[in-house]
């Protein structure tokens, strides 16, 4: 018989006879053990399973240095899922083919009238996107805007009456070691609820991934279709939103981060009121304080922050910050390390005077820094419904609307007054076709310059079949020429 089968049966043997001892040891460790199905009941109709449609084919996920990947992303060719599908004929897994035109994950209900909060990367740049409530209904979503940076995304659909809500908590009151559970959808499988304990918190994964987000570290397993799923504490309050694993293959293994609730809320108040999440600049490139700079320094510790750069004109340099500095704590938050920064800088509102502690030639000092606004992301999407263009425009052949834009949005994307107009949805396959986006701004149509929906309008009116249109696209930092050509279907 194989050796590693009697291995398994010996260790079933002992176990069998350590049963009586395991009997009367169980009523002790069951009461010590939390029961989470009072907080599933009442919370599992306020999640939803999001489901988002591709007409072109999908980005392809995104991979960090680190191996850290997006849980939420439809993964064209796994062969686990192949094998489910094909010989279980599970439709809630998608084939090879269906995954490079759809992304699933999840989402909750975070008030009555129909708002949801999910991930960015589960409906980034979709073309229709749908929820599916816990009594079967499925309904459209508008994706009424969105945050790259923070991972944000703010759904709303019309249920024809009022919804259930999630409560939410207090993120910054976590504690590693406590209990937490997830309610998602990991590979389509609805109201799947999982459980785990904290296990750090303030986990910052780097400059290159999310530098402005302080996750909350947890063993709690989650896998792709989690993505955008609420995490929760014993009070059934939601204290997060699972984002993203720490993985080599793309499925869990035991590492998982979650967006802070207070975070994710601070982004869905300003995308309701203003359309885009602004950040707080404080002006500063810097470094982790490593073991060259604490001899050098002569320093304790390798607590802070050191500062190799200052942006001119920026508020760290008006407040007289230098680089050789260390930074040692922001607003009276004390720094472990340079990441700690990014995310107190981030939540800052923009124009707020904060004191910094700073190390200079062995001196402590504080000083009253006056923090001015980051960039704004320029894969944001900003879908409110003021300004939008009307579907039986010329836009409509063309296979997208455009908004306004105000002049606080200019600035933050570098354009004039008076300059561009934003694409804020993508309805048809010519744009799709052209690789066009949702959150492109359109500076040109036919060399007319476009500053506003009527002079959009006016310029694609007489569009026809068979036309091309040649349109001045600005992209984050770069502008280019797309033509759109309008198929004629005679």
């Amino acid at each position: 018989m194989n050796q590693s089968i009697l291995r398994t049966l010996a260790c079933c043997a002992l176990l069998g006879l350590a049963g009586v001892g395991v009997v009367q040891a169980q009523p002790a460790t069951a009461a010590a053990l939390p029961d989470f199905t009072g907080i599933v009941q009442k919370n599992a109709a306020a999640v939803v399973h999001v489901e988002a449609k591709y007409n072109g084919e999908r980005q392809p996920m995104q991979r960090s240095p680190d191996g850290q990947m997006m849980p939420g992303q439809g993964m064209p060719g796994d062969p686990q899922a192949e094998i489910l599908r094909r010989f279980f004929g599970m439709p809630m897994m998608p084939s090879p083919e269906q995954q490079r035109h759809t992304s699933l994950g999840s989402g909750f209900i975070i008030s009555s009238d129909g708002y949801i909060l999910t991930n960015n990367h589960v409906v980034d740049h979709a073309d229709k996107v749908t929820v599916r409530l816990q009594d079967r209904r499925t309904l459209t979503a508008k994706v009424i805007g969105t945050d790259p940076t923070y991972d944000i995304a703010l759904l709303k659909v019309d249920a024809g009456g009022s919804l259930p809500t999630v409560n939410i908590g207090d993120s910054r009151s976590l504690k590693p070691g406590q209990w937490v559970l997830a309610i998602g959808s990991p590979f389509g499988f609805d109201y799947t609820v999982t459980q785990g304990i904290v296990s750090a918190v303030g986990r910052n994964l780097g400059q290159r991934d999310q530098p402005y987000t302080s996750f909350i570290q947890t063993d709690v397993p989650i896998n792709r279709g989690n993505s955008g799923g609420p995490l929760f504490n014993l009070q059934g309050q939601v204290v997060g939103i699972n984002s993203q694993i720490y993985s080599n293959t793309g499925d869990y293994m035991g590492v998982s981060f979650s967006i802070p609730i207070d975070v994710a809320m601070n982004a869905v108040q300003q995308l309701k009121t203003k359309g885009y999440v602004s950040r707080g600049l404080l002006g500063v490139s810097m470094t982790s304080v490593n073991d060259d700079i604490v001899k050098a320094f002569k320093l304790e510790s390798g607590a802070g922050a050191a500062v190799v750069d200052v942006t001119p004109g920026s508020g760290a340099a008006k407040a007289g910050i230098q680089a050789g500095d260390i930074i040692l704590a922001y607003n009276g938050r004390v720094l472990q390390q340079a990441s700690d920064l990014p995310p107190l800088v981030g939540m800052t509102k923009p124009g707020s005077k904060v004191p910094v502690e700073i190390l200079r030639n062995g001196k402590k000092q504080t000083l009253e820094v006056t923090i001015s606004e980051a960039k704004r992301d320029g894969d944001a999407v900003d879908n409110r419904m003021a300004g939008s263009a009307s579907a039986h425009s010329g836009s409509a052949a063309l296979g997208l609307t455009v908004q306004s834009i105000d002049n606080d949005t200019r600035k933050q994307l570098g354009l004039e007054s008076g300059q561009g107009v934003v694409i804020g949805d993508i309805t048809g396959p010519v744009a799709v076709q052209a690789g066009l986006r949702a959150g492109d701004v359109i500076l040109m149509v036919n060399q007319r310059k476009i500053g506003n929906v009527a002079e959009f309008e006016a310029a694609t009116k007489d569009v026809k079949p068979g036309s091309t249109v040649l349109l001045l696209v600005r992209r984050g930092d770069q502008s280019n020429f797309v033509g759109l050509t309008v198929p004629d279907n005679k």
